[in-house]
Protein backbone atom coordinates (compact mmCIF):
# COMPACT_ATOMS: atom_id res chain seq x y z
CA UNK A 1 0.00 0.00 0.00
CA UNK A 2 1.27 3.49 -0.88
CA UNK A 3 1.94 5.39 2.32
CA UNK A 4 0.74 8.91 3.05
CA UNK A 5 3.23 11.19 4.76
CA UNK A 6 2.28 12.99 7.99
CA UNK A 7 2.55 16.42 6.37
CA UNK A 8 0.14 15.37 3.61
CA UNK A 9 -2.71 14.66 6.05
CA UNK A 10 -5.52 17.24 6.19
CA UNK A 11 -4.77 20.07 8.58
CA UNK A 12 -7.81 19.17 10.70
CA UNK A 13 -6.59 15.62 11.12
CA UNK A 14 -3.13 16.73 12.21
CA UNK A 15 -4.65 19.26 14.60
CA UNK A 16 -6.81 16.56 16.21
CA UNK A 17 -3.76 14.38 16.84
CA UNK A 18 -1.82 17.32 18.27
CA UNK A 19 -4.58 17.96 20.81
CA UNK A 20 -3.42 14.71 22.43
CA UNK A 21 0.36 14.95 22.15
CA UNK A 22 1.18 18.57 21.41
CA UNK A 23 2.80 20.12 18.37
CA UNK A 24 4.52 17.59 16.09
CA UNK A 25 8.02 18.69 15.12
CA UNK A 26 9.18 15.70 13.05
CA UNK A 27 7.60 12.60 11.53
CA UNK A 28 9.25 9.53 10.02
CA UNK A 29 7.27 7.05 7.94
CA UNK A 30 7.69 3.39 8.97
CA UNK A 31 9.78 1.37 6.50
CA UNK A 32 8.01 -1.95 7.11
CA UNK A 33 4.44 -3.22 6.89
CA UNK A 34 2.01 -3.41 4.01
CA UNK A 35 -1.34 -2.55 5.53
CA UNK A 36 -1.47 0.95 6.97
CA UNK A 37 -2.17 3.98 4.79
CA UNK A 38 -0.41 6.08 7.42
CA UNK A 39 2.24 4.64 9.74
CA UNK A 40 4.81 6.97 11.24
CA UNK A 41 6.76 7.86 14.33
CA UNK A 42 6.19 11.45 15.39
CA UNK A 43 8.16 13.63 17.75
CA UNK A 44 5.84 15.94 19.66
CA UNK A 45 5.86 18.12 22.74
CA UNK A 46 4.67 15.18 24.88
CA UNK A 47 7.36 12.89 23.45
CA UNK A 48 7.41 10.32 20.68
CA UNK A 49 4.40 8.29 19.54
CA UNK A 50 3.62 5.85 16.77
CA UNK A 51 0.59 6.90 14.71
CA UNK A 52 -1.20 4.65 12.25
CA UNK A 53 -4.54 4.61 10.47
CA UNK A 54 -6.42 5.08 7.25
CA UNK A 55 -9.19 7.06 5.61
CA UNK A 56 -12.66 6.77 7.11
CA UNK A 57 -14.15 5.29 3.93
CA UNK A 58 -11.49 2.59 3.65
CA UNK A 59 -13.25 -0.83 3.83
CA UNK A 60 -10.45 -1.91 6.21
CA UNK A 61 -10.94 0.95 8.65
CA UNK A 62 -12.59 -1.40 11.15
CA UNK A 63 -9.32 -3.37 11.39
CA UNK A 64 -7.56 -0.44 13.07
CA UNK A 65 -10.35 -0.12 15.63
CA UNK A 66 -10.17 -3.86 16.31
CA UNK A 67 -6.40 -3.67 16.72
CA UNK A 68 -6.63 -0.84 19.22
CA UNK A 69 -9.28 -2.67 21.26
CA UNK A 70 -7.29 -5.90 21.35
CA UNK A 71 -4.06 -4.10 22.21
CA UNK A 72 -5.69 -2.72 25.35
CA UNK A 73 -6.01 -6.33 26.61
CA UNK A 74 -2.85 -7.83 25.14
CA UNK A 75 0.22 -8.46 27.30
CA UNK A 76 3.64 -7.35 26.09
CA UNK A 77 2.09 -4.77 23.76
CA UNK A 78 2.47 -0.98 23.44
CA UNK A 79 -0.17 1.14 25.17
CA UNK A 80 -2.90 2.84 23.13
CA UNK A 81 -2.60 6.61 23.67
CA UNK A 82 -5.46 8.06 21.64
CA UNK A 83 -8.03 7.64 18.90
CA UNK A 84 -8.75 10.39 16.38
CA UNK A 85 -11.62 10.54 13.89
CA UNK A 86 -11.24 13.81 12.00
CA UNK A 87 -10.76 15.24 8.54
CA UNK A 88 -11.80 12.03 6.83
CA UNK A 89 -9.20 9.93 8.65
CA UNK A 90 -9.25 7.45 11.55
CA UNK A 91 -5.93 7.39 13.39
CA UNK A 92 -4.62 5.64 16.48
CA UNK A 93 -1.66 6.66 18.58
CA UNK A 94 0.49 4.10 20.34
CA UNK A 95 3.25 4.32 22.89
CA UNK A 96 6.60 4.64 21.16
CA UNK A 97 8.85 1.68 21.96
CA UNK A 98 12.60 2.22 21.91
CA UNK A 99 13.85 -1.10 20.62
CA UNK A 100 15.02 -3.22 17.71
CA UNK A 101 13.73 -6.14 15.70
CA UNK A 102 14.82 -9.48 17.19
CA UNK A 103 17.35 -11.87 15.75
CA UNK A 104 15.69 -15.31 15.64
CA UNK A 105 18.70 -17.19 14.27
CA UNK A 106 20.31 -20.13 16.12
CA UNK A 107 22.19 -19.07 19.24
CA UNK A 108 20.61 -15.62 19.43
CA UNK A 109 20.10 -14.06 22.85
CA UNK A 110 16.70 -12.87 21.62
CA UNK A 111 15.21 -16.38 21.72
CA UNK A 112 14.86 -16.28 25.52
CA UNK A 113 12.75 -13.08 25.61
CA UNK A 114 10.67 -14.45 22.73
CA UNK A 115 9.88 -17.55 24.77
CA UNK A 116 9.01 -15.47 27.82
CA UNK A 117 6.57 -13.40 25.79
CA UNK A 118 5.01 -16.47 24.18
CA UNK A 119 4.51 -18.03 27.60
CA UNK A 120 2.71 -14.94 28.91
CA UNK A 121 0.53 -14.55 25.81
CA UNK A 122 -0.39 -18.24 25.95
CA UNK A 123 -1.91 -17.69 29.40
CA UNK A 124 -4.11 -14.80 28.24
CA UNK A 125 -7.78 -15.42 27.50
CA UNK A 126 -9.56 -13.79 24.59
CA UNK A 127 -11.67 -10.82 25.82
CA UNK A 128 -15.13 -12.13 24.98
CA UNK A 129 -16.60 -8.62 24.73
CA UNK A 130 -14.62 -8.29 21.49
CA UNK A 131 -16.34 -10.12 18.68
CA UNK A 132 -13.95 -11.76 16.24
CA UNK A 133 -13.97 -14.87 14.09
CA UNK A 134 -11.72 -17.55 15.70
CA UNK A 135 -8.65 -18.86 13.93
CA UNK A 136 -10.19 -22.20 12.99
CA UNK A 137 -13.02 -20.33 11.23
CA UNK A 138 -10.52 -18.13 9.39
CA UNK A 139 -8.96 -21.33 8.08
CA UNK A 140 -12.24 -23.15 7.44
CA UNK A 141 -11.39 -23.79 3.80
CA UNK A 142 -8.23 -25.66 4.79
CA UNK A 143 -9.54 -27.74 7.70
CA UNK A 144 -11.83 -30.79 7.84
CA UNK A 145 -15.48 -30.03 8.59
CA UNK A 146 -15.16 -31.79 11.94
CA UNK A 147 -12.64 -29.41 13.51
CA UNK A 148 -10.94 -31.02 16.54
CA UNK A 149 -11.77 -29.42 19.86
CA UNK A 150 -8.07 -28.75 20.37
CA UNK A 151 -8.17 -26.23 17.52
CA UNK A 152 -11.16 -24.36 18.94
CA UNK A 153 -9.41 -22.62 21.82
CA UNK A 154 -10.32 -19.19 23.17
CA UNK A 155 -6.92 -17.80 23.96
CA UNK A 156 -5.79 -14.37 22.80
CA UNK A 157 -3.55 -14.98 19.79
CA UNK A 158 -1.58 -12.44 17.76
CA UNK A 159 -1.32 -14.82 14.73
CA UNK A 160 1.24 -12.76 12.74
CA UNK A 161 4.57 -13.68 14.29
CA UNK A 162 6.84 -11.81 11.91
CA UNK A 163 10.01 -10.44 13.52
CA UNK A 164 8.91 -7.07 12.12
CA UNK A 165 5.97 -7.29 14.51
CA UNK A 166 8.33 -7.65 17.47
CA UNK A 167 10.64 -5.27 19.28
CA UNK A 168 13.32 -6.09 21.84
CA UNK A 169 13.46 -3.21 24.28
CA UNK A 170 16.51 -1.73 25.95
CA UNK A 171 15.50 -3.70 29.07
CA UNK A 172 15.62 -6.96 27.12
CA UNK A 173 11.85 -7.54 26.95
CA UNK A 174 10.20 -8.56 23.70
CA UNK A 175 6.98 -6.75 22.80
CA UNK A 176 4.50 -7.69 20.10
CA UNK A 177 3.24 -4.97 17.75
CA UNK A 178 0.46 -4.81 15.15
CA UNK A 179 -2.37 -6.83 16.70
CA UNK A 180 -4.66 -6.31 13.70
CA UNK A 181 -4.96 -10.05 12.97
CA UNK A 182 -5.52 -11.05 16.61
CA UNK A 183 -8.32 -13.54 17.21
CA UNK A 184 -9.43 -16.34 19.53
CA UNK A 185 -7.24 -19.42 19.05
CA UNK A 186 -5.61 -22.28 20.96
CA UNK A 187 -3.31 -21.07 23.73
CA UNK A 188 -0.31 -22.52 21.88
CA UNK A 189 -1.14 -21.00 18.46
CA UNK A 190 1.37 -18.14 18.53
CA UNK A 191 4.13 -20.49 19.62
CA UNK A 192 3.28 -22.85 16.77
CA UNK A 193 3.18 -19.96 14.30
CA UNK A 194 6.65 -18.93 15.46
CA UNK A 195 8.12 -22.25 14.33
CA UNK A 196 8.17 -21.45 10.57
CA UNK A 197 9.74 -18.10 11.47
CA UNK A 198 12.49 -19.89 13.38
CA UNK A 199 13.04 -22.29 10.50
CA UNK A 200 13.20 -19.38 8.07
CA UNK A 201 15.80 -17.78 10.37
CA UNK A 202 18.09 -20.81 10.07
CA UNK A 203 16.88 -23.43 12.57
CA UNK A 204 16.29 -27.01 11.50
CA UNK A 205 12.64 -28.02 12.02
CA UNK A 206 13.67 -30.27 14.92
CA UNK A 207 15.55 -27.38 16.55
CA UNK A 208 12.58 -25.05 16.13
CA UNK A 209 10.31 -27.68 17.69
CA UNK A 210 12.67 -28.06 20.64
CA UNK A 211 12.56 -24.30 21.23
CA UNK A 212 8.75 -24.25 21.04
CA UNK A 213 8.54 -27.12 23.52
CA UNK A 214 9.91 -24.76 26.17
CA UNK A 215 6.54 -22.96 26.20
CA UNK A 216 4.28 -24.97 28.56
CA UNK A 217 1.10 -24.47 26.50
CA UNK A 218 2.77 -25.83 23.37
CA UNK A 219 4.34 -28.73 25.26
CA UNK A 220 0.90 -29.70 26.62
CA UNK A 221 -0.89 -29.54 23.25
CA UNK A 222 -2.21 -32.71 21.60
CA UNK A 223 0.55 -33.72 19.14
CA UNK A 224 -1.96 -34.90 16.53
CA UNK A 225 -3.76 -31.54 16.65
CA UNK A 226 -0.48 -29.65 16.31
CA UNK A 227 0.42 -31.80 13.30
CA UNK A 228 -2.92 -30.92 11.71
CA UNK A 229 -2.22 -27.27 12.53
CA UNK A 230 1.20 -27.45 10.85
CA UNK A 231 -0.32 -29.07 7.75
CA UNK A 232 -3.02 -26.38 7.66
CA UNK A 233 -0.51 -23.55 7.96
CA UNK A 234 1.44 -24.94 5.01
CA UNK A 235 -1.67 -25.52 2.90
CA UNK A 236 -3.01 -22.02 3.58
CA UNK A 237 0.31 -20.27 3.02
CA UNK A 238 0.97 -22.23 -0.18
CA UNK A 239 -2.37 -21.12 -1.61
CA UNK A 240 -1.82 -17.50 -0.56
CA UNK A 241 1.63 -17.57 -2.14
CA UNK A 242 0.01 -18.58 -5.43
CA UNK A 243 -3.03 -16.32 -5.28
CA UNK A 244 -1.73 -13.31 -3.31
CA UNK A 245 2.03 -13.31 -3.83
CA UNK A 246 4.21 -11.04 -1.70
CA UNK A 247 8.02 -10.93 -1.62
CA UNK A 248 8.33 -12.66 1.77
CA UNK A 249 5.81 -15.47 1.21
CA UNK A 250 7.95 -17.95 -0.76
CA UNK A 251 10.52 -18.34 2.02
CA UNK A 252 7.83 -18.67 4.69
CA UNK A 253 5.91 -21.24 2.67
CA UNK A 254 9.08 -23.27 2.24
CA UNK A 255 9.67 -23.12 6.01
CA UNK A 256 6.07 -24.20 6.71
CA UNK A 257 6.51 -27.10 4.26
CA UNK A 258 9.60 -28.29 6.16
CA UNK A 259 7.79 -28.00 9.51
CA UNK A 260 4.75 -29.94 8.31
CA UNK A 261 6.95 -32.63 6.74
CA UNK A 262 8.94 -32.96 9.96
CA UNK A 263 5.81 -33.44 12.05
CA UNK A 264 4.34 -35.97 9.63
CA UNK A 265 7.36 -38.27 9.79
CA UNK A 266 8.60 -37.88 13.38
CA UNK A 267 6.72 -40.03 15.96
CA UNK A 268 5.18 -37.87 18.69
Amino acid sequence: MDRVEWQDLPAGTRAAVQKHIGAVTTAHTAPHGVMSRLACTVQARAGRAFVKGTQQDDPQAWVYRHEARVTQYAPHAPRVLFEVDAGGWVLYGYEYIDGRYPDLSPGSDDLAPLLRTLAVVSRTRWPEELRKKPLHSRWAGFLPEDVPAGLQGRGLAHTDMSPHNMLVTTRGDLLLLDWALACPAPAWADTALSIPRLISAGHAPEQAEAIAQQVPAYRAADPAVVTLFARTVYTAWEEWERTRPLPHRAALTAAARRWAACREVVPR
